[in-house]
C-alpha cells in the first residue's frame, strides 16, 4: 500500500538554493506541497515573491497558493544576500517575469489558512528567516494543534557563515528563531553543518544544464551558480543542494542522523548574536551544578548525513 503524500508548507526567501527546494517539493510524488510563503532575506521581499512564482512555473507546479510575508525581521533591519544569489535573487540567470500571481492575503493568514484546512497534520520546511513563522506561532498559537514537525534550515553546532557562529537565517532574525523554538512542536535543525555537505557532481549539474526540460535546466542553473567547491580543473563545478537537503529530510528522513539535543538562541548583541548554541554535553556541568541552568528547548539537530543517498533522491526526483 503506497504510503499518502506528506502534507508541506515551504516558507521561503527564494534563493538560489530555495529554488533548488521548490523544484524538489513540486516533484516528489511522496510531497504534497500545500503552500509556499515569502519572507524577505536572500532578497527583498517582492523580489522573493517573483523568484517563487518563477520557480513553480518552470517545476511545472500546480495550483499552490503562493503569499507575500514580513520585509524585515522583528526588530532589525533586512540584510539581504545578493552577494551570493545575485542582484535579483536568482543568480542574475536573466528569467521572464512569470504568469502567475500571488494571493491576496498575507503569508501569516495563508499559513494558518492552509495549516489548519489540512486533513492530515502539516509539516512546516523554512529555508528563510524565521520572521513569518514567529509572527504566526504569537498570533495564531491554535495552529501548532495541526503541525506535525518543522523542518527548519538554520543555525549551526560548529562553524556559522554570517559570523564565526552564526548561520545567515538565524542571524537575519535571532529573535524569530527563539520563538520558533517555543513552538511547542517536534522540531528539527538542518542546520549549516549538514547543509554544506550535500554536493551534487559536476557530471551531473552539466548534465541537468544540457536538458530540454524547463525544471530540470533551471535546476542544472542554479547549482552552476554557486559552485560548492572550485574544480580543479575549472570545468564541471560541483553545485551544493543547500535548502534543498531539508527538503530531501522530510521526504526520506532515513538518510539524516540527529540527535535530541537542547538548543538555544544568543539573542545578545555582540558577536554571538545569533548563535544557536547546541548542548552535546554528556552531562551537567558547573553553570547547572551551581544554579545556573535555564530551560532550553529540545530539537532534533542534524549531525549527519548520507550524502550520496540525498544526491541520487534529488536527481532521480528533478529528472522526474
Amino acid at each position: 500500500m503506497t504510503a499518502q503524500p506528506i502534507p508541506v508548507i515551504i516558507d521561503c526567501d527564494t534563493g538560489v538554493d530555495d529554488a533548488l527546494a521548490l523544484l524538489f517539493a513540486v516533484r516528489h510524488p511522496g510531497i504534497d506541497l500545500r503552500a509556499v510563503t515569502c519572507v524577505a532575506g536572500n532578497t527583498d521581499v517582492d523580489g522573493v515573491v517573483r523568484n517563487t512564482l518563477t520557480v513553480l512555473e518552470r517545476a511545472g507546479a500546480g495550483d499552490v497558493p503562493v503569499a507575500r510575508g514580513a520585509e524585515r525581521p522583528l526588530i532589525e533591519a533586512a540584510r539581504s544576500a545578493r552577494h551570493v544569489h545575485g542582484t535579483d535573487g536568482m543568480g542574475d540567470l536573466g528569467l521572464p517575469a512569470p504568469a502567475r500571481r500571488p494571493v491576496d492575503v498575507d503569508a501569516v493568514t495563508l499559513l494558518r489558512r492552509e495549516i489548519l484546512a489540512s486533513p492530515r497534520p502539516v509539516t512546516l520546511v523554512p529555508t528563510a528567516p524565521l520572521t513569518n513563522i514567529a509572527l504566526l506561532l504569537r498570533t495564531h498559537p491554535e495552529v501548532t494543534r495541526n503541525i506535525e514537525r518543522i523542518v527548519f534550515m538554520g543555525g549551526a553546532v560548529a562553524t556559522g557563515n554570517a559570523t564565526p557562529v552564526a548561520e545567515f537565517n538565524v542571524w537575519h532574525d535571532p529573535e524569530a528563531a527563539a520563538i520558533l523554538l517555543t513552538a511547542g512542536v517536534p522540531i528539527t535543525m538542518y542546520g549549516l553543518d549538514v547543509f554544506q555537505r550535500v554536493v551534487v557532481p559536476g557530471a551531473d549539474v552539466r548534465r541537468l544544464r544540457a536538458s530540454t526540460e524547463p525544471g530540470a535546466r533551471l535546476a542544472g542553473d542554479l547549482l552552476a551558480h554557486r559552485p560548492a567547491a572550485p574544480d580543479p580543473d575549472g570545468d564541471d563545478p560541483d553545485g551544493g543542494l543547500g535548502d534543498a537537503g531539508a527538503v530531501c529530510a522530510v521526504a526520506d528522513p532515513a538518510g539524516l542522523t540527529t540527535r535530541h539535543l537542547p538548543v538555544e538562541v544568543s539573542l545578545a548583541p555582540g558577536a554571538t548574536r545569533g548563535q544557536t548554541v547546541v548542548d552535546r554535553r554528556p552531562r551537567p556541568g558547573e553553570a547547572e551544578i551551581h544554579g545556573a541552568g535555564r530551560e532550553r528547548a529540545m530539537v532534533d539537530v542534524a549531525l549527519d548525513v548520507d550524502v550520496a543517498r540525498y544526491v541520487q533522491l534529488y536527481l532521480e526526483t528533478i529528472a522526474a
